[in-house]
């Protein structure tokens, strides 16, 4: 059995034996463009052996050319680092300098793969390391590119010149620099290459080092006398270093040349370079030391005050002088807020007498806010001598004002002199020689009145008021004005007012600090509110999307996480999950919908989305709000706790609101008129109570306008309230229960019962409201409308139907359809703009919708007598205007001067 076993088994070895010996002798085909296919594979996979036996006895052309880039074998091996093939080939007669059709030889291929051995092979037959290809690049460009440094010491010995230059004029040396690579770059160096050699564009190897931000790459170069060079366009390695916000890069420059320290300063006037990379650098340079530090900031405030001087001369460009101080101040206070004493005390910092090295470099900047107080000082000086003057040319005589306020104060060289140029006047800066009075030649044409004065001077001063907040913002703690720019806004308060009267858009275009500083924002807001309600919504989303990048209301999203994936049986709870999990920060670049199951995405399902949210916030399913007494609007439920959830859902309802607004989609809600003020954080009085209860309401009318001494009502200063079905006695202030009310404090009594009902009792509930609700919109933002615009901002402006409106009308005290008046007023309401009618209806009804019932009544002609309303009841009181004209004129005052009368039925 044994030997059977051992027989079988030789046998099984010798048809083995047969059939490899077969396969290594199989003949390759006698054409090259087979053969060539057929050992490709065994090349690159290093298959020594079995391309040798292919090869004995055939006639194939080891250089033959094949595929589009017409490469060799020895390409292939030389590519693939396959050694024992590539000697092999070259034993066989392979050409080492045969170039492919981009120019490669087979050097070159082993090269930029770092193919070591295959290089050293190559040499031992002769190839030629100074071949180039189609791109000028020879076998040291490859080295240089990807760092080889080990391979280029072995290579450059063979090398007869290391500046060999490619078709663009590059050097090894040039790419070595551009990517980096120190060794390689020493080595070239230490093999001669021309260290300042430039390329076709005039582009030195410093130059391609700054380019791309080589720190390390730079240093070699500029500690072996590299030259600071610009190329052919005068780009500078310094231009190139800030373009790129390279700090460390640039650093190394100033170490080396000093005077491009002040290049560097100057840069910041370059509206062609990017801010926030010139921010990168400075902040990289400042942090270096402390000397660094107040060197740059000192360096940067002379710069302000120079630009801030240029701006404050009316014959500059305005425009330009205005982008570059701001531009210089944003990137000064940048900077200073890096330093090592940041402000966190609350202390006004260098404004507060304490010589902190802080105070030091803000010093330049106070003689151009010297220059700014002086021109407000004077403007209000022409507008006080104007008002008690009408007979004096407001303006005339400004320049002599400049030169007493001069002489009233020698120590101010900030505002010399100031001289006629036909049309403007030139502000010197500080140490400037000032001209002989007798050489200032002014006139009343050349400034015309002191309104003039003004709508010349607002805009360059209004941008340096905004220079002087930002600089005195950025020694505050976050959040907090100073008290220095509180005390200058009070002080120059009627100019500015002036400023923003005759152009109201220098409140978004310089006055920031108003939306930033509620206390400063009061005392313009009148005038704010008098600009077209049309342009102020044009403000509001301009500052409300800065800093956003443009985008279209349906968000692309990257991958599927960026989508909001709702489920239409549960809307409202799985919208409010996927928008609690989402970033707000991709919320506000757009958004996309999809429903779940639904393959729909687009514009539409947005829209969709948020009106089918509009209805569910609403749902009384929620119990979050509750129906007012009109019927159509609505108000926070006070007893919204039954769900558990409640307070998240009021987040979530006020984040939904404030992202419809944010990328101004309606929604289908209308809110009682008290609603809207707590939005606005307007405080509610009691004609608002009207809305929830009118009944309660007249009766607190009543009490105001009646003596309530010796009508034995013993009301106290308490109310019974419905807590869940169960009354309770509520305090309405400390001690309220045993409070009488009075004649003398019933007024107090009634605003506090209406905050009670309108606000106490639903504090919680509307401070998740806004908690949502401020995440998208800002309140100092929001606070430039009222509660009307308010409704219109969020549900739009509504098509009235006046056929509609005119049947759903009635009439009383003395008023019927054919009265005269009432014709007049139907032909009026015609005739007004859709805008016109909306406020009408909001005058009277305190809502935009035609109501179901909408009532006239008569009130005796006085002469110069406003209309006035009773919106508890939608009821509008009508004079017995004698004629249309008369009646156009005062509605249309009553609705435009914002007279929204209250009188109870």
């Amino acid at each position: 059995m044994m030997e059977r076993a051992m027989e079988q088994l030789n046998v099984q070895l010798n048809r083995l034996t047969r059939s490899l010996r077969r396969a290594r002798t199989v003949e390759l085909p006698e054409d090259n463009e087979t053969a060539v296919y057929t050992l490709m594979p065994m090349v690159m996979a290093d298959q020594h052996r079995s391309v040798s036996e292919l090869l004995l006895n055939s006639k194939f052309d080891v250089n033959y050319a094949f595929g589009r880039v017409k490469r060799s074998l020895l390409h292939i091996a030389a590519n693939c680092g396959s050694v024992e093939c590539l000697v092999l080939l070259l034993k066989r007669g392979a050409n080492p300098n045969y170039q492919d059709i981009s120019g490669c030889t087979p050097l070159h291929l082993a090269a930029r793969n770092g193919q070591k051995k295959c290089m050293g092979r190559l040499l031992e037959y002769n190839a030629d390391v100074n071949i180039c290809n189609n791109e000028g690049l020879t076998a040291i460009h490859w080295l240089a590119v990807n760092g080889r440094t080990e391979l280029l010491h072995d290579l450059v010995q063979h090398v007869t010149n290391v500046d060999v230059e490619d078709a663009m004029g590059q050097t090894a040396l040039h790419v070595a620099c551009q990517n980096g690579h120190k060794t390689t770059v020493l080595c070239l160096l230490d093999s001669g290459a021309d260290i300042n050699r430039p390329n076709v564009s005039g582009a030195t190897p410093l130059y391609f080092a700054c380019s791309h931000g080589q720190r390390d790459t730079a240093q070699i170069l500029l500690s072996r006398g590299a030259k600071y060079l610009p190329d052919k366009n005068g780009v500078t390695p310094l231009d190139l270093c800030v373009q790129g916000g390279y700090g460390e890069t640039c650093e190394v420059l100033i170490q080396h040349h000093g005077r491009l320290f002040q290049t560097l300063i100057q840069m910041t006037q370059n509206d062609d370079i990017k801010e926030n990379m010139l921010r990168q650098v400075l902040e990289h340079v400042s942090q270096q030391s402390e000397l660094h530090y107040q060197k740059i900031l000192t360096s940067l405030a002379e710069v302000a005050t120079t630009n801030g001087h240029k701006l404050l001369s009316l014959s500059s460009n305005y425009e330009a002088q205005m982008k570059s101080l701001l531009r210089i101040v944003r990137i000064f206070c940048h900077v200073f807020r890096l330093g090592p004493s940041s402000p966190n005390n609350g202390n006004d910092m260098g404004y507060n007498g304490n010589k902190t090295p802080k105070s030091q470099v803000l010093k330049p900047l106070e003689l151009l806010w010297h220059s700014l107080d002086e021109w407000l000082v004077l403007i209000s000086t022409e507008l006080q001598k104007s008002r008690s003057d009408p007979a004096h040319p407001g303006g005339a005589d400004i320049t002599s004002l400049l030169l007493k306020q001069r002489e009233a104060d020698s120590s101010v060289t900030s505002i010399a002199t100031v001289t006629g140029y036909g049309n403007g006047t030139i502000l010197p800066p500080p140490g400037q020689p000032t001209l002989d009075p007798e050489d200032v030649i002014v006139t009343s044409e050349t400034y015309g009145d002191g309104e003039d004065v003004i709508s010349m001077t607002a805009n360059r001063l209004s941008a340096v008021i905004q220079a002087f907040y930002m600089c005195c913002s950025c020694q505050m703690p976050q959040g907090m004005t100073s008290p220095r720019f509180i005390e200058f806004v009070c002080k120059h308060d009627e100019v500015l007012k002036c400023f923003v009267t005759r152009n109201p858009k220098i409140i978004f275009n310089h006055f920031h600090f108003l939306l930033e500083c509620p206390e400063l924002m009061s005392r313009f807001m009148h005038i704010i509110k008098a600009q077209p309600f049309k342009d102020r919504c044009e403000w509001f989303y301009e500052h409300l999307l800065a800093g956003q990048p443009d985008s279209d209301m349906v968000h692309r999203p990257v991958n599927e996480n960026d989508i909001l994936l709702i489920h239409r049986e549960s809307i409202f709870r799985s919208s409010c999950e996927v928008v609690s999990k989402s970033s707000n920060q991709k919320l506000k670049q757009g958004i996309a919908v999809r429903f779940h199951g639904e393959e729909g995405m687009g514009q539409g399902v947005v829209r969709e989305w948020f009106d089918i949210l509009s209805n569910e916030i609403i749902n009384p399913d929620y119990a979050l709000f509750t129906q007012s007494a009109d019927g159509t609007t609505f108000q926070p439920n006070s007893n919204s706790s039954v769900n558990p959830d409640h307070l998240n859902y009021f987040r979530f309802a006020g984040q939904i609101l404030g992202l419809a607004l944010y990328h101004r989609q309606l929604v289908n809600i209308y809110f009682t008129r008290s609603f809207y003020k707590h939005i606005l954080g307007i405080p509610v009085n009691y004609q608002d109570v009207a809305s929830i209860d009118p009944e309660y309401a007249k009766n607190l009318q009543w009490i105001l306008d009646n003596d309530i001494s010796d009508l034995g009502l013993e009301l106290t200063f308490s109310v019974e309230t419905d807590v869940f079905g169960a009354m309770e006695e509520v305090p309405l202030k400390p001690g309220g229960i045993s409070i009488l009310v009075t004649q003398d404090n019933k007024a107090e009594y009634v605003q506090l019962v209406t905050e009670l009902r309108m606000t106490r009792a639903i504090q919680p509930q509307i401070n998740a409201f806004l908690q949502g609700f401020h995440t998208f919109i800002p309140p100092s933002l929001i606070q430039l409308f009222d509660e009307y615009e308010l409704e219109l901002l969020l549900s739009g402006m509504p098509e009235i139907d006046v056929t509609d409106w005119n049947r759903n009308t009635e009439y009383t005290s003395g008023y019927d359809l054919d009265e005269p008046v009432i014709k007049w007023f139907w032909e009026v309401v015609q005739s007004l703009t859709q805008e016109e009618r909306v406020l009408l209806l909001q005058f009277v009804t305190g809502s935009s919708r035609v109501p179901t019932k909408f009532t006239i009544a008569a009130v005796p002609y006085i002469a110069n007598l406003l209309p006035t309303s009773s919106t508890c009841i939608n009821m509008l009181k009508l004079p017995e205007y004698p004629s249309q004209e008369v009646l156009r004129d005062r509605l249309l005052v009553a609705l435009h001067c914002g007279s929204y009368g209250y009188t109870m039925a």
